[in-house]
């Protein structure tokens, strides 16, 4: 496993991560969720990811009970807020009540005393700018998280928030958590060369396109039995369109004349991005973490991204108003 800087910070987080959405506490049971960190621990992965959204917060206390008892300082430990964990006005959003309560309550299911990293889910345009960072400064202070993040903020909201924290004194975002993968490329544009500039990693999520880059999907086929597709959630409709399908079908070869896996392949295009330091997977048995991480260290040539970008077309999603975050 390679290790990579986030942003400019010091820390290091292994170039893939294990994230939790759609896995623990929900698709797979506590022991199949154990059996995977276990063996991401053994394949060097030291970043988790998870978020209280996640199950409505049994994600975190599935991962928390699995990490209680690993020595904290080996691991890089990452969640986030602002989606409805609750049923009352203030259980949502980026205000200062709901990201303090949150926080607590995060590390009560994560059974630790802190954060390394906490990310803002999304953006919230009913809050105040300031009263969210000052929440996140002081949390900083308080020493329940180490660093602070964000996930799917637009790159000029991202701006705006740096402008506000060197005005303030506060610490500075680290991280910036986007969808990217061959099939969403739309950071490239803004947010990619923004954070490059600034100093701010990108901690990606969905680079496999939510399964698809697996090609486990073909056009004109049945959904394969227990997977995102066949049960209609955490898939993008469009991922699953028959010209997306067959072009993705036809990037088979590719990772043939490789010697690697397509889900490998898909990884390792995202991984060739230096303003990636971590590509999150996530996984319901040890051997699509044994399989993924392969990934690795493994640096592609350029003809093998030419010949990618030709096989795809124009499939690629480049423009932001199509995200649904």
């Amino acid at each position: 496993m390679d290790y990579r800087s986030l942003g400019a910070a010091g820390v290091k987080v292994s170039e893939i991560a294990l994230g939790n959405w759609i896995t623990h506490g929900g698709q797979v049971g506590d022991d199949a969720a154990r059996s995977c960190v276990e063996a991401a621990f053994d394949e060097g992965i030291n970043f988790f990811d998870t978020a209280d959204v996640y199950e409505r917060g049994r994600a975190e206390a599935v991962l928390g009970e699995i990490l209680k008892g690993v020595r904290r300082s080996s691991y890089v430990l990452a969640t986030k807020v602002f989606w409805s964990t609750g049923d009352t006005a203030n259980d949502r959003g980026l205000s200062r009540k709901h990201i303090i309560e949150a926080c607590h309550a995060s590390l009560e299911r994560l059974q630790t005393d802190y954060l390394d990293i906490y990310q803002a889910h999304r953006f919230d345009s009913e809050v105040r700018l300031e009263e969210t960072l000052q929440a996140f400064e002081d949390l900083v202070r308080q020493g329940k998280t180490l660093y602070i993040g964000v996930s799917e903020w637009t790159a000029g909201q991202i701006s705006e928030a740096l402008t506000i924290a060197d005005e303030m004194g506060f610490d500075r975002i680290i991280s910036s958590q986007p969808q990217y993968s061959m099939l969403w490329r739309v950071p490239e544009a803004e947010v990619i060369p923004l954070c490059r500039r600034e100093g701010i990693g990108q901690i990606v999520w969905s680079p496999l396109a939510m399964g698809v880059l697996t090609g486990k999907y073909k056009p004109g086929e049945r959904r394969p039995e227990g997977s995102r597709g066949a049960h209609g959630s955490g898939i993008r409709r469009d991922y699953l369109s028959d010209p997306t399908l067959a072009a993705v079908q036809n990037l088979r070869p590719v990772a043939d004349d490789l010697g690697i896996s397509m889900a490998t392949l898909a990884l390792a295009w995202v991984l060739n991005n230096d303003n990636v330091a971590a590509a999150i997977i996530g996984a319901t048995k040890p051997e699509q973490v044994r399989e993924n991480v392969k990934a690795s260290g493994l640096r592609l040539d350029p003809a093998v991204f030419e010949r990618i970008d030709e096989i795809l077309g124009d499939i690629p999603a480049t423009d932001p108003s199509l995200t649904g975050g």
